[in-house]
């Protein structure tokens, strides 16, 4: 019953609509009426700027790591490694649905990935910051929020699976399933790379016009 407890708590965190709420309060607008349509940092880094884009991915992914840490009310948890990376798991995917699906905000969100980010520093920080380290350097060299977003998760996996070389058959599943999350909720994104409409991260002006 705690386990459950903790798993609402859980996505009830990952439900706060970050973007919705700090588009609504220095912008008087809703983000989601802009852009791509999602509430997710990738939405406002394209349609707010590298500031406010920032911001909010800072936010979504501490999200993920407060609730990917709950295990820590529940003692029995902080001795027994495979049963807490379990939990882990299951409380980082629920802030994660709720990202996806915010209670808060309609249950339109975003797409899930700098909570998920937030998930991996909790349960495995050292491939974490690998991955932010691919998806800065994406984003710098094409500034495109999308594509870095993808690399970064698909190269958790890789990071995981061959160069860290995880032994824990759980760790690898999760990687994997990281990777198809990541890609299966850009579809369109990589659709627009290929015919080469995708939405960069927008200049100062473009923001202003944006916005009008």
């Amino acid at each position: 019953m705690n386990e459950v407890l903790l798993i609402l708590l859980a996505y009830l965190i990952g439900s706060i609509p970050t973007a919705v709420w700090i588009s609504r309060r220095f912008f008087n607008i809703d983000i989601r009426d802009y852009g791509s349509g999602n509430s997710g940092a990738t939405n406002t880094f394209r349609v707010l700027g590298k500031k406010w884009g920032s911001i909010v991915m800072l936010i979504d992914v501490l999200k993920g790591v407060i609730a990917t840490s709950l295990y820590i009310a529940l003692p029995f948890y902080l001795t027994n490694e495979l049963q807490r990376t379990n939990l882990m798991i299951g409380l980082g995917l629920a802030a994660v649905l709720g990202h996806i699906f915010p209670i808060w905000a309609g249950f339109r969100g975003g797409k899930g990935v700098a909570t998920l980010l937030g998930m991996a520093v909790a349960i495995q920080p050292v491939v974490a910051v690998c991955c932010l380290i691919v998806f800065m350097i994406v984003l710098t060299l094409t500034r495109f929020v999308s594509f870095s977003s993808i690399l970064a998760g698909i190269s958790f996996m890789v990071f995981i699976l061959f160069i860290f070389n995880e032994k824990e058959t759980l760790y690898r599943i999760f990687a994997v399933l990281v990777a198809l999350m990541v890609v299966l909720t850009h579809q369109k994104n990589i659709g627009r790379i290929v015919r080469g409409t995708e939405s960069k991260i927008p200049s100062r002006k473009d923001r202003r016009r944006n916005l009008r």
